[in-house]
């Protein structure tokens, strides 16, 4: 499947091997999930390492690490649709972290919708059946 259907099709094709990917870049990463803190919505599941909570910490702005690009990644930085974080929490085995956060651009996904304006969130889509996939 290509990349524009990824991201963009109605076809359900769930990367199950993504984890061993993560494994495989060779960093010590934790899940880092950020959430607009005025909606509750979902906006971004990625991986954070030391650096990048520390970044993150001192920035104000969420930062994750890129476990394909195997680098530092100041979302908005590229961009401009910055993430800023109201607090950071970590759950109760210190595993995850939480980026609570304030949406500053167009939408927090790299992926564009129809206009070419970044999608507000990652999860814009939901699963219709085990084939297909329909658009929120």
């Amino acid at each position: 499947m290509d990349h524009h259907e990824l991201e963009n099709g109605t076809s359900l094709s769930l990367d199950f091997k993504k984890l061993a990917k993560v494994v495989a870049c060779g960093e010590d990463l934790i899940p880092a999930v950020a959430q607009d803190a005025e909606s509750g919505e979902v906006l971004i599941v990625g991986y954070a390492n030391q650096l990048a909570l520390d970044t993150a910490l001192k920035e104000g702005m969420a930062t994750f690490w890129s476990s394909s690009r195997n680098e530092l990644w100041i979302k908005g930085k590229t961009s401009g649709d910055y993430l800023e974080i109201v607090e950071v929490r970590v759950n109760c085995e210190q595993n995850s972290i939480l980026y609570r956060v304030r949406p500053k651009g167009q939408g927090a996904c790299h992926v564009k919708d129809e206009q070419g304006i970044a999608r507000q969130g990652c999860y814009y889509r939901r699963a219709l059946n085990n084939k297909e996939l329909g658009f929120v």
